[in-house]
Protein backbone atom coordinates (compact mmCIF):
# COMPACT_ATOMS: atom_id res chain seq x y z
CA UNK A 1 0.00 0.00 0.00
CA UNK A 2 0.87 3.39 -0.51
CA UNK A 3 2.14 5.79 1.96
CA UNK A 4 -0.36 7.66 3.21
CA UNK A 5 0.11 11.38 4.58
CA UNK A 6 -3.01 12.87 6.88
CA UNK A 7 -3.81 16.37 6.82
CA UNK A 8 -1.15 17.12 9.66
CA UNK A 9 1.68 18.72 9.99
CA UNK A 10 2.96 15.63 9.09
CA UNK A 11 2.56 17.01 5.64
CA UNK A 12 5.91 18.41 5.76
CA UNK A 13 8.30 20.27 4.21
CA UNK A 14 11.15 17.01 4.30
CA UNK A 15 8.38 14.98 2.92
CA UNK A 16 8.16 17.33 0.51
CA UNK A 17 11.59 17.37 -0.33
CA UNK A 18 11.27 13.01 -0.48
CA UNK A 19 8.80 12.33 -3.38
CA UNK A 20 6.50 15.03 -3.89
CA UNK A 21 9.66 17.21 -5.01
CA UNK A 22 9.12 20.65 -6.17
CA UNK A 23 12.10 22.16 -8.43
CA UNK A 24 14.13 24.57 -7.29
CA UNK A 25 14.34 27.33 -8.50
CA UNK A 26 18.38 27.72 -8.47
CA UNK A 27 20.96 24.85 -9.12
CA UNK A 28 23.69 23.70 -6.69
CA UNK A 29 27.43 24.72 -7.21
CA UNK A 30 27.55 21.35 -9.10
CA UNK A 31 24.47 22.62 -11.48
CA UNK A 32 22.01 19.70 -10.32
CA UNK A 33 18.64 21.12 -9.10
CA UNK A 34 18.51 21.39 -5.62
CA UNK A 35 15.01 20.80 -5.16
CA UNK A 36 14.33 18.84 -7.90
CA UNK A 37 12.96 14.69 -8.20
CA UNK A 38 15.67 12.14 -7.20
CA UNK A 39 13.57 9.83 -9.32
CA UNK A 40 9.69 10.24 -11.31
CA UNK A 41 7.14 8.62 -9.13
CA UNK A 42 5.09 7.75 -12.50
CA UNK A 43 4.68 8.19 -15.79
CA UNK A 44 2.44 10.56 -17.81
CA UNK A 45 1.53 8.25 -20.86
CA UNK A 46 -0.98 8.15 -24.08
CA UNK A 47 0.75 6.88 -26.79
CA UNK A 48 -1.64 8.17 -29.04
CA UNK A 49 -1.56 11.82 -27.47
CA UNK A 50 0.10 14.63 -29.52
CA UNK A 51 0.40 16.56 -26.20
CA UNK A 52 3.12 14.09 -24.87
CA UNK A 53 4.66 13.53 -28.95
CA UNK A 54 8.30 15.69 -27.79
CA UNK A 55 9.27 16.50 -31.81
CA UNK A 56 9.57 20.15 -30.97
CA UNK A 57 11.67 19.17 -27.80
CA UNK A 58 14.02 16.25 -29.60
CA UNK A 59 14.88 18.65 -32.66
CA UNK A 60 16.64 21.05 -30.06
CA UNK A 61 19.38 18.59 -28.76
CA UNK A 62 21.96 19.85 -27.63
CA UNK A 63 25.80 19.86 -29.27
CA UNK A 64 28.29 17.31 -28.53
CA UNK A 65 30.31 20.80 -27.72
CA UNK A 66 27.78 22.33 -25.38
CA UNK A 67 28.02 21.58 -21.24
CA UNK A 68 25.54 22.14 -18.53
CA UNK A 69 27.46 20.73 -15.78
CA UNK A 70 31.43 20.20 -16.21
CA UNK A 71 32.80 23.16 -16.08
CA UNK A 72 36.30 23.67 -14.79
CA UNK A 73 36.52 26.45 -12.30
CA UNK A 74 39.53 28.41 -11.92
CA UNK A 75 40.76 27.75 -8.64
CA UNK A 76 39.51 30.70 -5.66
CA UNK A 77 38.82 32.78 -8.46
CA UNK A 78 35.12 34.50 -8.60
CA UNK A 79 33.35 37.84 -9.70
CA UNK A 80 31.80 39.94 -7.04
CA UNK A 81 29.05 40.70 -9.19
CA UNK A 82 25.95 43.10 -7.31
CA UNK A 83 23.47 40.02 -7.80
CA UNK A 84 26.29 37.48 -6.53
CA UNK A 85 29.64 36.18 -6.36
CA UNK A 86 29.63 34.46 -9.95
CA UNK A 87 32.47 31.31 -10.42
CA UNK A 88 35.45 31.96 -13.27
CA UNK A 89 35.68 29.44 -15.98
CA UNK A 90 38.80 29.21 -18.63
CA UNK A 91 36.44 27.59 -20.74
CA UNK A 92 34.33 28.47 -22.88
CA UNK A 93 31.07 26.94 -23.02
CA UNK A 94 27.71 27.53 -23.79
CA UNK A 95 24.94 26.81 -21.59
CA UNK A 96 23.03 23.92 -23.59
CA UNK A 97 19.28 24.64 -24.77
CA UNK A 98 18.22 21.89 -23.20
CA UNK A 99 18.83 19.56 -20.55
CA UNK A 100 18.99 15.39 -21.51
CA UNK A 101 15.83 14.32 -19.27
CA UNK A 102 12.22 15.51 -19.38
CA UNK A 103 11.38 16.78 -15.89
CA UNK A 104 9.03 14.31 -14.46
CA UNK A 105 5.25 14.23 -13.79
CA UNK A 106 4.37 13.72 -10.50
CA UNK A 107 1.30 11.12 -10.09
CA UNK A 108 -0.50 9.22 -7.44
CA UNK A 109 -3.47 7.12 -9.02
CA UNK A 110 -2.59 4.75 -12.13
CA UNK A 111 -5.15 4.65 -14.49
CA UNK A 112 -6.93 1.89 -12.46
CA UNK A 113 -7.21 4.35 -9.73
CA UNK A 114 -4.72 2.64 -7.46
CA UNK A 115 -1.93 4.46 -5.44
CA UNK A 116 1.44 3.97 -7.11
CA UNK A 117 3.86 2.22 -5.04
CA UNK A 118 5.94 4.07 -2.56
CA UNK A 119 3.98 7.34 -3.69
CA UNK A 120 3.41 9.68 -0.92
CA UNK A 121 0.11 11.84 -1.02
CA UNK A 122 -2.19 14.38 1.56
CA UNK A 123 -4.48 12.02 2.26
CA UNK A 124 -8.57 12.52 1.88
CA UNK A 125 -10.93 11.94 4.31
CA UNK A 126 -14.71 9.65 2.63
CA UNK A 127 -16.05 13.28 3.17
CA UNK A 128 -14.15 15.48 1.01
CA UNK A 129 -13.54 12.64 -1.35
CA UNK A 130 -17.40 12.30 -2.19
CA UNK A 131 -17.72 15.81 -2.11
CA UNK A 132 -14.44 16.33 -4.77
CA UNK A 133 -16.19 13.48 -6.48
CA UNK A 134 -19.73 14.70 -6.82
CA UNK A 135 -18.60 18.12 -7.98
CA UNK A 136 -16.33 16.49 -10.78
CA UNK A 137 -19.28 15.41 -11.84
CA UNK A 138 -21.28 18.01 -11.42
CA UNK A 139 -19.35 19.84 -13.61
CA UNK A 140 -19.11 17.28 -16.46
CA UNK A 141 -23.03 17.27 -16.47
CA UNK A 142 -23.36 20.83 -16.39
CA UNK A 143 -20.94 20.85 -19.26
CA UNK A 144 -22.71 18.83 -21.29
CA UNK A 145 -26.34 20.63 -20.51
CA UNK A 146 -25.09 24.33 -21.55
CA UNK A 147 -23.35 22.96 -24.62
CA UNK A 148 -26.46 21.45 -25.70
CA UNK A 149 -28.60 24.41 -24.43
CA UNK A 150 -25.88 26.49 -26.95
CA UNK A 151 -26.53 24.34 -30.05
CA UNK A 152 -29.80 24.95 -29.46
CA UNK A 153 -29.84 28.49 -29.56
CA UNK A 154 -30.83 29.34 -26.25
CA UNK A 155 -26.61 30.59 -25.31
CA UNK A 156 -24.76 32.78 -27.44
CA UNK A 157 -21.52 31.10 -26.59
CA UNK A 158 -20.11 28.37 -24.17
CA UNK A 159 -17.03 26.32 -23.29
CA UNK A 160 -16.90 23.11 -21.28
CA UNK A 161 -14.20 22.12 -18.76
CA UNK A 162 -14.43 18.08 -20.51
CA UNK A 163 -11.38 16.60 -19.35
CA UNK A 164 -9.98 19.17 -16.82
CA UNK A 165 -12.54 18.61 -14.35
CA UNK A 166 -10.16 17.08 -11.87
CA UNK A 167 -7.89 20.12 -12.34
CA UNK A 168 -11.02 22.37 -11.63
CA UNK A 169 -12.43 20.61 -8.36
CA UNK A 170 -8.68 19.27 -6.76
CA UNK A 171 -7.14 22.24 -7.03
CA UNK A 172 -10.11 24.35 -5.62
CA UNK A 173 -10.69 21.87 -2.72
CA UNK A 174 -6.86 22.73 -1.95
CA UNK A 175 -7.21 26.14 -0.80
CA UNK A 176 -8.96 28.74 1.29
CA UNK A 177 -11.51 31.11 0.90
CA UNK A 178 -9.38 33.72 2.28
CA UNK A 179 -7.07 33.07 -1.06
CA UNK A 180 -7.72 35.47 -3.97
CA UNK A 181 -8.35 33.56 -7.09
CA UNK A 182 -7.76 35.01 -10.63
CA UNK A 183 -8.96 32.24 -13.34
CA UNK A 184 -9.01 32.27 -16.83
CA UNK A 185 -11.72 30.83 -18.69
CA UNK A 186 -11.76 27.00 -17.80
CA UNK A 187 -12.08 27.37 -14.35
CA UNK A 188 -15.95 27.23 -13.56
CA UNK A 189 -15.30 24.56 -11.21
CA UNK A 190 -13.22 26.63 -9.00
CA UNK A 191 -16.19 29.19 -8.21
CA UNK A 192 -18.94 26.50 -8.21
CA UNK A 193 -16.96 24.86 -5.00
CA UNK A 194 -16.57 27.65 -3.57
CA UNK A 195 -20.15 27.88 -3.12
CA UNK A 196 -21.46 29.76 -5.83
CA UNK A 197 -24.88 28.12 -7.13
CA UNK A 198 -25.62 26.89 -10.12
CA UNK A 199 -28.71 29.06 -10.61
CA UNK A 200 -26.03 31.95 -10.63
CA UNK A 201 -24.21 30.12 -13.45
CA UNK A 202 -27.05 29.87 -15.50
CA UNK A 203 -27.76 33.58 -14.63
CA UNK A 204 -24.84 34.79 -16.10
CA UNK A 205 -24.55 32.56 -19.34
CA UNK A 206 -28.08 34.41 -19.82
CA UNK A 207 -26.94 37.78 -19.07
CA UNK A 208 -30.28 38.18 -16.90
CA UNK A 209 -31.17 40.84 -14.48
CA UNK A 210 -29.85 38.68 -11.13
CA UNK A 211 -26.46 38.35 -13.39
CA UNK A 212 -23.36 39.63 -11.04
CA UNK A 213 -22.00 41.52 -14.24
CA UNK A 214 -25.40 42.97 -15.31
CA UNK A 215 -25.30 41.35 -18.64
CA UNK A 216 -22.18 42.92 -19.71
CA UNK A 217 -19.43 40.00 -19.69
CA UNK A 218 -19.47 37.33 -22.00
CA UNK A 219 -21.04 34.12 -21.14
CA UNK A 220 -18.59 31.86 -18.64
CA UNK A 221 -16.91 35.07 -17.39
CA UNK A 222 -18.25 34.46 -14.02
CA UNK A 223 -16.92 36.50 -11.08
CA UNK A 224 -17.55 37.50 -7.25
CA UNK A 225 -16.66 39.48 -4.16
CA UNK A 226 -18.02 37.39 -1.96
CA UNK A 227 -16.03 34.52 -2.96
CA UNK A 228 -12.80 36.38 -3.67
CA UNK A 229 -12.64 34.86 -7.39
CA UNK A 230 -12.22 37.86 -9.24
CA UNK A 231 -14.65 38.21 -12.86
CA UNK A 232 -13.10 36.61 -16.05
CA UNK A 233 -11.09 38.69 -18.30
CA UNK A 234 -11.18 37.47 -22.23
CA UNK A 235 -7.75 39.18 -23.16
CA UNK A 236 -5.32 36.36 -22.65
CA UNK A 237 -3.00 36.17 -20.09
CA UNK A 238 -4.02 39.52 -17.99
CA UNK A 239 -4.64 37.94 -15.51
CA UNK A 240 -1.49 36.65 -14.28
CA UNK A 241 0.86 39.70 -13.76
CA UNK A 242 -2.66 41.17 -12.03
CA UNK A 243 -2.65 38.36 -9.53
CA UNK A 244 0.91 39.35 -8.61
CA UNK A 245 -0.18 42.27 -7.73
CA UNK A 246 -2.92 40.79 -5.54
CA UNK A 247 -0.51 38.61 -3.75
CA UNK A 248 1.76 41.53 -3.24
CA UNK A 249 -0.69 43.18 -1.07
CA UNK A 250 -1.73 39.98 0.56
CA UNK A 251 2.05 40.40 1.84
CA UNK A 252 2.60 43.72 2.41
CA UNK A 253 -0.97 43.05 5.14
CA UNK A 254 0.47 39.85 6.12
CA UNK A 255 -2.48 38.27 5.37
CA UNK A 256 -2.48 34.05 6.00
CA UNK A 257 -3.40 33.80 2.17
CA UNK A 258 -2.19 33.47 -1.00
CA UNK A 259 -3.39 34.42 -4.87
CA UNK A 260 -3.89 31.86 -7.05
CA UNK A 261 -4.13 31.89 -10.65
CA UNK A 262 -4.99 30.15 -13.41
CA UNK A 263 -4.14 29.53 -17.28
CA UNK A 264 -3.49 27.43 -20.41
CA UNK A 265 -0.12 26.61 -21.78
CA UNK A 266 -0.93 29.23 -25.33
CA UNK A 267 -0.55 32.25 -22.65
CA UNK A 268 2.78 30.98 -21.74
CA UNK A 269 3.64 32.83 -25.21
CA UNK A 270 1.96 36.07 -23.71
CA UNK A 271 4.68 38.48 -22.75
CA UNK A 272 2.38 38.90 -19.15
CA UNK A 273 3.50 35.84 -18.67
CA UNK A 274 6.95 36.35 -18.40
CA UNK A 275 6.85 39.69 -16.75
CA UNK A 276 4.32 37.96 -13.82
CA UNK A 277 6.88 35.60 -13.39
CA UNK A 278 9.96 37.98 -13.04
CA UNK A 279 7.68 40.41 -10.85
CA UNK A 280 6.21 37.66 -8.27
CA UNK A 281 10.28 36.56 -7.74
CA UNK A 282 11.66 39.29 -7.22
CA UNK A 283 8.99 40.23 -5.03
CA UNK A 284 8.59 37.27 -3.47
CA UNK A 285 4.96 37.14 -3.71
CA UNK A 286 3.06 34.81 -2.23
CA UNK A 287 1.06 33.70 -5.74
CA UNK A 288 0.34 29.98 -7.18
CA UNK A 289 0.66 29.81 -10.71
CA UNK A 290 -1.46 27.04 -12.19
CA UNK A 291 -0.64 26.28 -15.72
CA UNK A 292 -3.65 23.58 -17.35
CA UNK A 293 -0.90 22.57 -20.32
CA UNK A 294 -3.53 20.86 -21.76
CA UNK A 295 -1.65 20.91 -25.63
CA UNK A 296 -3.66 22.79 -27.64
CA UNK A 297 -4.10 26.79 -27.41
CA UNK A 298 -7.21 26.21 -29.82
CA UNK A 299 -5.53 25.15 -32.72
CA UNK A 300 -1.80 25.66 -31.85
CA UNK A 301 -0.50 22.25 -30.95
CA UNK A 302 2.46 23.02 -27.66
CA UNK A 303 4.96 22.29 -30.36
CA UNK A 304 4.29 25.70 -32.25
CA UNK A 305 4.06 27.24 -28.95
CA UNK A 306 8.02 26.49 -27.56
CA UNK A 307 11.05 24.41 -28.05
CA UNK A 308 11.11 24.06 -24.15
CA UNK A 309 10.50 21.47 -22.19
CA UNK A 310 6.81 22.46 -21.13
CA UNK A 311 6.02 24.85 -18.75
CA UNK A 312 7.72 24.06 -15.38
CA UNK A 313 11.13 24.37 -16.53
CA UNK A 314 10.73 27.93 -17.42
CA UNK A 315 10.55 28.23 -13.31
CA UNK A 316 13.63 28.04 -12.89
CA UNK A 317 15.03 30.76 -15.27
CA UNK A 318 12.90 33.06 -12.79
CA UNK A 319 14.21 31.59 -9.92
CA UNK A 320 10.52 30.07 -8.74
CA UNK A 321 10.08 26.91 -7.20
CA UNK A 322 8.19 24.33 -9.49
CA UNK A 323 6.64 21.26 -9.80
CA UNK A 324 4.87 19.30 -12.89
CA UNK A 325 1.70 16.99 -11.94
CA UNK A 326 -0.47 14.71 -13.77
CA UNK A 327 -3.46 17.40 -14.02
CA UNK A 328 -5.53 14.07 -14.60
CA UNK A 329 -4.99 12.74 -10.96
CA UNK A 330 -6.91 14.27 -8.27
CA UNK A 331 -5.16 13.17 -5.77
CA UNK A 332 -1.94 14.35 -6.88
CA UNK A 333 -3.54 17.49 -8.15
CA UNK A 334 -4.58 18.26 -4.51
CA UNK A 335 -1.76 17.13 -2.65
CA UNK A 336 0.36 19.48 -5.10
CA UNK A 337 -1.49 22.64 -4.86
CA UNK A 338 -1.68 21.84 -0.73
CA UNK A 339 1.89 21.87 -0.46
CA UNK A 340 2.26 25.23 -3.26
CA UNK A 341 -0.21 26.89 -1.32
CA UNK A 342 1.51 26.40 2.33
CA UNK A 343 4.88 27.30 1.15
CA UNK A 344 3.87 30.25 -0.52
CA UNK A 345 2.41 31.78 2.65
CA UNK A 346 4.48 29.74 5.15
CA UNK A 347 7.88 30.86 2.65
CA UNK A 348 6.18 33.94 1.22
CA UNK A 349 7.58 32.93 -2.56
CA UNK A 350 5.92 32.26 -6.09
CA UNK A 351 5.02 28.46 -6.64
CA UNK A 352 4.63 27.52 -10.56
CA UNK A 353 2.46 24.42 -11.48
CA UNK A 354 2.57 22.85 -14.17
CA UNK A 355 -0.70 20.45 -15.03
CA UNK A 356 -0.45 17.87 -17.61
CA UNK A 357 -3.39 17.24 -19.26
CA UNK A 358 -5.89 17.25 -22.31
CA UNK A 359 -8.74 19.25 -23.34
CA UNK A 360 -11.24 16.66 -24.69
CA UNK A 361 -13.68 18.74 -25.98
CA UNK A 362 -13.42 21.83 -28.55
CA UNK A 363 -11.99 25.07 -27.59
CA UNK A 364 -15.47 26.62 -27.15
CA UNK A 365 -18.57 26.37 -29.52
CA UNK A 366 -16.80 28.43 -31.92
CA UNK A 367 -14.33 25.74 -33.18
CA UNK A 368 -14.22 22.57 -34.21
CA UNK A 369 -11.57 20.64 -32.73
CA UNK A 370 -11.30 17.29 -35.31
CA UNK A 371 -10.38 19.67 -38.12
CA UNK A 372 -6.40 19.54 -36.23
CA UNK A 373 -6.56 16.89 -34.59
CA UNK A 374 -7.03 13.08 -35.11
CA UNK A 375 -10.65 12.07 -33.41
CA UNK A 376 -9.12 8.61 -32.00
CA UNK A 377 -6.79 10.87 -29.88
CA UNK A 378 -9.54 12.83 -28.48
CA UNK A 379 -11.37 9.39 -27.59
CA UNK A 380 -8.44 8.05 -26.03
CA UNK A 381 -7.97 11.10 -23.13
CA UNK A 382 -12.29 10.92 -23.25
CA UNK A 383 -12.13 7.10 -22.13
CA UNK A 384 -8.61 5.70 -21.19
CA UNK A 385 -7.91 8.84 -19.40
CA UNK A 386 -10.65 10.44 -17.76
CA UNK A 387 -10.22 12.10 -14.53
CA UNK A 388 -13.28 10.98 -13.18
CA UNK A 389 -13.77 7.85 -13.87
CA UNK A 390 -9.91 7.40 -12.41
CA UNK A 391 -11.46 9.06 -8.90
CA UNK A 392 -14.29 6.82 -9.32
CA UNK A 393 -12.06 3.69 -9.34
CA UNK A 394 -10.68 4.64 -6.38
CA UNK A 395 -13.37 5.78 -4.13
CA UNK A 396 -15.37 2.94 -4.89
CA UNK A 397 -12.55 0.69 -4.35
CA UNK A 398 -12.17 2.22 -0.93
CA UNK A 399 -15.93 1.37 -0.43
CA UNK A 400 -16.97 4.83 -0.15
CA UNK A 401 -19.08 4.80 -3.40
CA UNK A 402 -21.59 2.48 -5.56
CA UNK A 403 -23.42 2.20 -8.78
CA UNK A 404 -26.93 3.51 -7.11
CA UNK A 405 -25.00 6.61 -5.69
CA UNK A 406 -23.25 7.27 -8.89
CA UNK A 407 -27.20 6.79 -10.68
CA UNK A 408 -28.81 8.94 -8.33
CA UNK A 409 -26.29 11.54 -8.25
CA UNK A 410 -26.12 12.02 -12.20
CA UNK A 411 -30.30 12.11 -11.92
CA UNK A 412 -30.43 14.85 -9.24
CA UNK A 413 -27.79 16.91 -10.88
CA UNK A 414 -29.32 16.66 -14.19
CA UNK A 415 -32.58 17.72 -12.63
CA UNK A 416 -30.66 21.29 -10.83
CA UNK A 417 -29.29 21.89 -14.09
CA UNK A 418 -32.14 21.80 -16.20
CA UNK A 419 -34.44 23.49 -13.55
CA UNK A 420 -31.60 26.55 -13.15
CA UNK A 421 -31.86 27.23 -17.23
CA UNK A 422 -35.33 26.88 -17.17
CA UNK A 423 -35.80 29.31 -14.77
CA UNK A 424 -32.79 31.89 -15.72
CA UNK A 425 -34.38 31.91 -19.25
CA UNK A 426 -37.40 33.55 -18.23
CA UNK A 427 -35.87 36.35 -15.79
CA UNK A 428 -36.02 39.82 -17.81
CA UNK A 429 -32.58 41.40 -18.96
CA UNK A 430 -30.62 44.23 -17.46
CA UNK A 431 -31.93 47.53 -18.87
CA UNK A 432 -29.55 49.46 -21.74
CA UNK A 433 -28.95 52.04 -19.09
CA UNK A 434 -26.46 49.14 -17.32
CA UNK A 435 -24.18 49.94 -20.51
CA UNK A 436 -23.03 53.34 -19.24
CA UNK A 437 -23.29 52.98 -15.24
CA UNK A 438 -20.43 51.99 -12.59
CA UNK A 439 -17.78 53.59 -14.19
CA UNK A 440 -17.90 56.59 -12.37
CA UNK A 441 -19.60 58.13 -9.80
CA UNK A 442 -21.20 61.04 -11.77
CA UNK A 443 -21.49 60.20 -15.93
CA UNK A 444 -19.56 62.12 -17.88
CA UNK A 445 -21.27 64.07 -21.09
CA UNK A 446 -19.94 61.60 -23.48
CA UNK A 447 -21.18 59.10 -21.69
CA UNK A 448 -24.62 60.73 -21.43
CA UNK A 449 -24.32 61.39 -25.43
CA UNK A 450 -23.54 57.67 -26.16
CA UNK A 451 -26.22 56.41 -23.79
CA UNK A 452 -29.13 58.93 -25.57
CA UNK A 453 -27.54 57.82 -29.05
CA UNK A 454 -28.00 54.26 -28.26
CA UNK A 455 -31.46 54.69 -26.84
CA UNK A 456 -32.41 56.94 -30.24
CA UNK A 457 -31.24 54.01 -32.29
CA UNK A 458 -33.07 50.94 -30.51
CA UNK A 459 -36.46 53.22 -30.43
CA UNK A 460 -35.93 53.89 -34.51
CA UNK A 461 -35.05 50.10 -35.79
CA UNK A 462 -36.40 48.08 -32.99
CA UNK A 463 -36.38 45.44 -35.10
CA UNK A 464 -32.49 45.25 -35.40
CA UNK A 465 -32.06 44.79 -31.21
CA UNK A 466 -33.46 42.66 -28.96
CA UNK A 467 -37.11 43.09 -27.78
CA UNK A 468 -35.97 41.42 -24.38
CA UNK A 469 -33.66 44.14 -23.20
CA UNK A 470 -35.42 46.98 -21.31
CA UNK A 471 -34.66 50.81 -22.78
Amino acid sequence: MANLISKSTKFNHFLLNTRVRFFSPFTTSSGNGGGGFIKPTGSFSGESATIFRPERYQSGKAGEQLDTIDYEEVENQVMDFPGGKVPITSQMKFISELSEKRLPCYRVLDDDGYPLPGTIFEEVSKELAIKMYSSMVTLQTMDTIFYEAQRQGRLSFYLTTAGEEAINIASAAALSLDDFVLPQYREVGVILWRGYPLEQVANQLFGNKFDYGKGRQMPCHHGSNELNYLTVSSPIATQIPQAVGVAYSLKMEKKEACAVTYFGDGSTSEGDFHAALNFAAVLDAPVVFICRNNGWAISTPINQQFRSDGIASKGQAYGIRSIRVDGNDALATYSAIRAARKMAIKEQRPILVEAMTYRVAHHSTSDDSTKYRPVEEIEHWKTAKSPIAKFRKYIQRNGWWSDENESKLRGDIRKQVLEAIQAAEKVEKPSLTNLFTDVYDKMPLNLQDQEKSVKDAVRRFPKEYPSDVPI
